[in-house]
């Protein structure tokens, strides 16, 4: 499966200009990733687009959310078992472990996009380019800023060999690339 089927998948299957934004923000985080650790950046942004496919019908079953994409994608022949196994174990809910680098990879950033996001939207202008990595680091050390970016989850960044500002950098850095696409 190549980006633009993929992409077509998410027209397909997600409704919300958020979340779609939310698996672009993690498609673009995924591939610096990829470049930092010398991976398949193709896959791996692959991982980070597809990985809420079924957010939107797994709501109120958050023990299928995940699984629920897996099996979408092989219906639909996607055979890459890595990409699907990141897929499934970016939600511990669901009974999958994180195996591989991929996996720790997404689990991550899964929850970064959306604290650089909130990062971006307390600003008057609402816009990454001028969230800086100092800002973004005094949010992460604030509990009630951002609730929902598990700073736990973000803090394992540090099993793929990054430092927690490192990793924060390359999150940061990765989705003012893609501002446009996100809207920020």
């Amino acid at each position: 499966m190549n980006r633009e089927q993929a992409l077509e998948l998410v027209r397909q299957r997600v409704h919300g200009d958020n979340l779609v934004k939310h698996m672009l923000a993690a498609e673009a985080i995924m591939g610096a990733l990829a470049r930092r650790l010398g991976e398949d950046e193709d896959r791996w942004r692959l991982a980070g687009l597809l990985h809420d496919l079924d957010a939107e019908e797994t709501v109120e079953t958050m023990e299928a959310h995940g699984t629920t994409t897996v099996g979408w994608l092989r219906e639909a022949g996607f055979e890459d078992e890595e990409v699907l196994q990141a897929i499934a174990a970016h939600n511990p809910g669901n009974g999958s472990r994180i195996l591989s680098r991929m996996d720790r990879a997404l689990f991550a950033c899964d929850p970064l996009t959306g604290l650089i996001t909130a990062a971006a939207l307390i600003r008057p202008e609402k816009r990454l380019d001028l969230v800086a990595l100092k800002s973004l680091k005094k949010r992460y050390k604030e509990p009630s800023f951002a609730k929902g970016a598990r700073r736990e989850d973000i803090a394992t960044c540090t099993g793929l060999g990054f430092e927690l500002e490192e990793f924060l950098a390359i999150g940061l850095e990765a989705m003012q690339g893609v501002s446009d696409d996100i809207g920020l």
